[in-house]
């Protein structure tokens, strides 16, 4: 399976974007997701786990509805951070078995619904737990619950996406309250579940490994206990990362799959319901952003290309671009791949008011021009979902495509202004 899509094939998908008439004078900015290779990422997924396991790709990467609906006929469910998220997953019609419902903040009203509807739950806390008791009592749910445990195998190299440290906002820590959970699991026996994710890019895999190690000891510990398999659903998280970088090579996901098979056979047997939240995995390969050349700035010893996207699409990499970068392609206005070097490098500076608005810096790209287009590539999760609304900057078209654009779909229609006004008022 290719690892993302090539400069070549965005040439040519984006000359059929123009020759369709899909990118109009308003469209400074298009977001463009190649739905043949999110189905072939997906199916991929499915194939290399056992085909019990419950694969709920993470909402907040592309919760797009489109998107979302396309993601379900292929038979995956979906992870939701929120009530939001749950919602705006039942109105895409995910089957309650189906959602993965994770937040370290959950409100009375957050659980009963999610108790009411039958979703997953994966408790945050051994507070929250107290209050799914309380709630249980009071009703019939035909949810299942976990909870989330921090293994504290330590940090990535991307502090802000790891979330498996010594402290950690995130679960419950196994080394300081190992007894606590073990006593949690005696006193609730709708307990059934442990949920586990180490970070979101920047962890290694061996770390990864190491979370579902250790527990994978603890389940087996309070089951042994116990005298019986109260622990039957084993969520391992997502965390995998990927490749910003054509030069680069991805982690592959069939390692992974085969190490956690070899580590942990019996995950991958009846014996467990198997879950994953992949996202990241899922979605950043498989989109690229468009973003007209407005102005060209030429200063000594660098350029400056002033575009449409800046940290409303891209807020990780304006704030910290040393651990976000992406790989760039320029395209002259009628779609046609640049090559070549300009003399001076390229800072590419976004649209918002603020200094910290650029998207690069010293990017060694062809000669750029005003009405030529910026191509960021590996855009598919977490932009469009991160998007801010500082500046009311309205939010762009978004198009899916099959086969390098023989066939183009509207997934999202750039925002008019009387939604923008609509959502200050």
């Amino acid at each position: 399976m290719k690892p993302t899509i090539s400069g070549n094939s965005i040439e040519k998908t984006f000359q059929s974007v123009i020759s369709n008439g899909l990118i109009r004078e308003e469209d400074t900015v298009v977001i463009c997701y190649d739905l043949s290779f999110l189905e072939e990422r997906i199916r991929h997924l499915i194939s290399l786990f056992p085909p019990s396991a419950i694969h709920g790709i993470a909402m907040k990467a592309n919760p797009l509805v489109k998107i979302l609906t396309l993601c379900k006929t292929l038979n995956v469910g979906v992870e939701v951070a929120s009530l939001g998220e749950l919602v705006i997953a039942r109105k895409a019609g995910y089957p309650p078995d189906r959602i993965v419902y994770d937040s370290p903040v959950k409100t009375f009203n957050d659980l009963e619904y999610a108790l009411k509807e039958g979703v997953h739950i994966n408790a945050d806390s051994l507070m929250e737990l107290d209050r799914i008791r309380k709630l249980k009592e009071g009703l019939i749910s035909e949810s299942t619950v976990g909870i989330r445990i921090n293994p504290q195998t330590g940090v990535g190299k991307i502090l802000e996406s790891s979330v498996a440290g010594e402290y950690s906002k995130f679960g419950v820590p196994i080394k300081y309250r190992r007894d606590e959970l073990i006593n949690a699991f005696r006193e609730h026996q709708w307990l059934t579940g442990v949920h586990l994710h180490i970070g979101s890019q920047g962890c290694p895999v061996e770390m990864l490994i190491n979370g579902i190690s250790l527990l994978f000891d603890f389940v087996k510990e309070v089951n042994d206990l116990l005298g019986y398999q109260q622990i039957t659903i084993f969520d391992i998280g997502g965390g995998i990362p990927v490749s910003y970088s054509g030069s680069a090579t991805p982690v592959s996901m069939e390692q992974y799959a085969k190490t956690i098979r070899d580590k942990f056979p019996l995950l991958f047997t009846d014996h467990y319901s198997l879950f994953t939240e992949f996202g990241r995995w899922v979605h950043v390969n498989t989109g690229w952003v468009a973003s007209r050349v407005e102005y060209v700035k030429k200063d000594l010893g660098i350029n400056t290309a002033m575009i449409h996207a800046g940290a409303d699409l891209f807020l990780r990499e304006c704030i910290n671009p040393k651990d976000w970068q992406h790989e760039y392609s320029v395209l002259d206005k009628n779609g046609n791949l640049k090559r070549g070097q300009d003399i001076n490098p390229y800072n590419l500076a976004g649209p918002l008011c603020f200094s910290g608005d650029i998207l690069a810096k010293n990017v060694d790209l062809p000669a750029v021009e005003e009405g030529d287009y910026i191509i960021v590539h590996d855009a598919g999760g977490y932009t469009f979902s991160m998007w801010s609304r500082y500046n009311s900057r309205q939010t762009p078209r978004i198009l899916g495509y099959y086969n390098d654009g023989v066939r183009f779909e509207i997934l999202k229609e750039r925002e008019r202004f009387e939604d923008l006004i609509h959502f200050w008022e």
